[in-house]
């Protein structure tokens, strides 16, 4: 992975694992320290199931999100989110692996699927398009004197290509250490995500996703212009739009009302995909439809056609505990202090107390104009003890998604209702 080009957009996740009591003994996790060409395959698989898995939790979750987001902004990596529980799942036992597996749509599949699968994944993003930029980084800070289990730590050096160092985290050193590697595998972007390492804390996964992406065609900065934007209240927002005409991927649904178009990025892998309700329809009608199966469907369906494009110019910051929204989705019992079952992830009779997902907290912030996009965010999991050419008009809310369309992976999903 090249992490020396200039970002034009990060994206991070940060799971955090907690206890409330530290345990006894200690792990030498230095030797487990990897390297990302050290792990690479020789022949990369994609493993469909994996890919079919994502696409189905993050429609999931975007669903359980618009329950109580209604009219609102909102903007997600799935991907992301995704990566952060499978490496969580490494730690799970019993119920709780089940439930976490079927969370993430990965029923069926066992752990020798789903780290290779996503090993396999992550290889396969790679991309050599000088236009676009992605990259993966994973890391794990352990807490010296915790009795993690050697199979946890290995299982994620080696199909994550998690990086793995042991810490004293009462020294003040290791606040810098940990949020320095943040600052450097984003380019700078997001500077810190730890603002203190309380008592409890025992663990701290973290996964950085890069990326930049400029357009196949970038717009001309001269024909943007302020235009009005229908917000869903019912009033008007002048907004910057930008303009232009051109080849587009296009697909149109009379039935359910929408258009849709295709904005490719760099030589066409990586696009992000626009859909805009009818004005007799409206976004939450639309988004009341939408799941991963029509998803699929209706990107099949996508013909390159000659497009007037008029969009805005935008910027949305997201922030939400994913708590709820997961134990909806079916993962209560990962949540519950006495009943949460990560066995797998530390001896608990040395530790002498349970392991629970405590927090699950999701930031982001996406960022589009006439050269290209921009997207960075942060998750956080924190583990507890106990006729003229067709016009395609964006001056409305929509939904937007930015897919890997050789792996056909969603990277990110979201709305805009108020630019």
């Amino acid at each position: 992975m090249n992490r020396k080009q200039t970002t034009k957009g990060i994206f991070l996740c940060l799971i955090g694992l907690v206890s409330l009591l530290i345990g006894t003994g200690c792990n030498n996790l230095s030797a487990l320290l990897t390297d990302d060409d050290q792990n690479e395959p020789e022949t990369v698989s994609i493993n469909a199931d994996v890919v079919t898995a994502n696409t189905r939790f993050g429609f999931d979750l975007f669903n359980e999100l618009r329950q109580t987001e209604q009219d609102k902004n909102i903007f997600i990596s799935p991907l992301s989110v995704s990566i952060a529980l499978a490496m969580t799942l490494n730690g799970a036992a019993g119920e709780t692996e089940q439930a976490m597996t079927n969370t993430l749509q990965l029923q069926g599949l066992g752990s020798e699927s789903i780290n290779p699968g996503y090993a396999g994944l992550r290889y396969a993003l790679q991309t050599s398009d000088p236009k676009v930029t992605l990259t993966i980084a994973n890391s794990l800070w352990a807490r010296q004197g915790v009795p993690f289990k050697q199979d946890f730590l290995e299982r994620n050096a080696e199909h994550f290509g998690a990086e793995i160092s042991t810490l004293d985290f009462t020294d003040p050193n290791t606040l810098t250490t940990i949020n320095q590697w943040v600052n450097t595998n984003t380019n700078g972007k997001i500077q810190k995500i730890l603002d203190e390492i309380n008592q409890d804390l025992v663990l701290f996964l973290i996964n950085a996703i890069y990326f930049k992406g400029t357009w196949q065609t970038e717009f001309d900065p001269a024909r943007t212009r302020d235009d009005i934007f229908h917000l869903a209240t019912g009033s008007e927002k002048q907004v910057p739009m930008m303009t232009r005409t051109g080849d587009y991927p296009y697909y149109e649904n009379y039935d359910a009302m929408f258009q849709a178009i295709s904005l490719p990025y760099g030589d066409g892998r990586m696009s992000m995909y626009i859909f805009l309700p009818y004005r007799e329809s409206d976004l939450n009608t639309f988004l009341d439809s939408l799941n991963s199966e029509d998803w699929e469907n209706w990107i099949a369906e996508f013909h390159e056609q000659e497009i007037f494009l008029s969009m805005p110019k935008f910027k949305l910051e997201y922030e939400k505990m994913l708590n709820s929204p997961l134990q909806s989705l079916g993962m209560e019992i990962a949540f519950a202090p006495n009943g949460a079952d990560f066995s797998r992830m530390a001896d608990l009779e040395a530790l002498g107390q349970n392991l629970y997902i405590g927090d699950v907290l999701h930031k982001a912030v996406v960022e589009v104009n006439e050269e290209g996009s921009e997207a960075a965010a942060v998750t956080s999991i924190g583990i507890r003890a106990t006729s003229a050419p067709p016009a395609f008009i964006a001056n409305r809310p929509f939904f937007f998604a930015i897919r890997d369309n050789e792996t056909k992976t969603v990277l990110f999903m979201g709305t805009v209702v108020d630019p």
